[in-house]
């Protein structure tokens, strides 16, 4: 009981910037592996917060909706997939094909030029994605609530997925991570959050195939995956999920 209630804070702690108790441990790669089961719990946390920001700035229209939603979504996590998708964006434009010129440059605290542009272009994406959710949704914008819940889920069951078919890149954050990552969770979690997608957006189920995609992508790109590429992948997830929701 005590490793569980451990992970769940653990988890908290490491997804977002929520006040959680702080243990005392020296075991800060065994916290981390405790705390993997429960990301897609955390990030349904994330879509809580994200949702009621959404559904409160409807009141002034869909575009304040929107940018509610999206500061929320950056300040609750503390931009935290944010940075991993700069780290990434100038890793996989200055590497050229070479993983170790890949890891020396997304090491590098220094924001690129295609960094720099991957968070424009994200932020963008998800507060035009938002805003016309929030105008088609009109008076009934609460009834986004649960589906932005199960889009952040979804985007943190993914490094789990990810973790289980993707060998770790380097010492780090995912090899840490994938120490405790099981398929028996892995399926499990998929089959809860796959159920409730059925029930309240089928189209989201669409986060299974993507996931193999995700995969498929850094075996073949890099031959492995990092804890900047678990960032990029959450955000780009997200903002993947909220299109099929508009497509649908």
């Amino acid at each position: 009981m005590t490793g569980l209630v451990t992970g769940f804070f653990a988890a908290v702690g490491f997804l977002t910037r929520i006040p959680a108790p702080a243990f005392a441990t020296d075991d800060a790669r065994g916290d981390l592996a405790r705390a993997a089961p429960w990301l897609p719990v955390v990030g349904a946390l994330v879509g809580a917060y994200v949702a009621l920001a959404l559904t409160l700035g409807a009141f002034a229209g869909p575009w304040v909706a929107a940018l509610a939603g999206v500061l929320t979504w950056v300040i609750i996590t503390g931009a935290l997939h944010l940075d991993g998708l700069a780290d990434v964006a100038d890793g996989l434009g200055a590497a050229h094909g070479d993983r170790d010129r890949f890891l020396e440059v997304a090491r590098d605290p220094h924001l690129g030029s295609f960094g720099a542009v991957a968070l424009v272009l994200q932020i963008a994406a998800k507060l035009v994605l938002l805003a016309v959710l929030a105008e088609r949704a009109g008076p009934h914008v609460v009834h986004l609530a649960p589906i932005v819940m199960l889009i952040a889920a979804w985007a943190r069951w993914l490094p789990l997925a990810l973790g289980r078919t993707v060998p770790p890149l380097a010492g780090g954050m995912a090899s840490r991570l994938a120490e405790g990552i099981t398929t028996p969770v892995v399926v499990v979690e998929a089959v809860a959050l796959g159920a409730l997608s059925a029930w309240l957006a089928p189209v989201l189920l669409v986060a299974i195939p993507l996931a193999a995609a995700f995969a498929l992508y850094w075996r073949w790109r890099l031959g492995g995956i990092t804890g900047d590429c678990h960032g990029a992948s959450i955000e780009i997830m997200e903002t993947l999920l909220l299109l099929a929701l508009l497509l649908r």
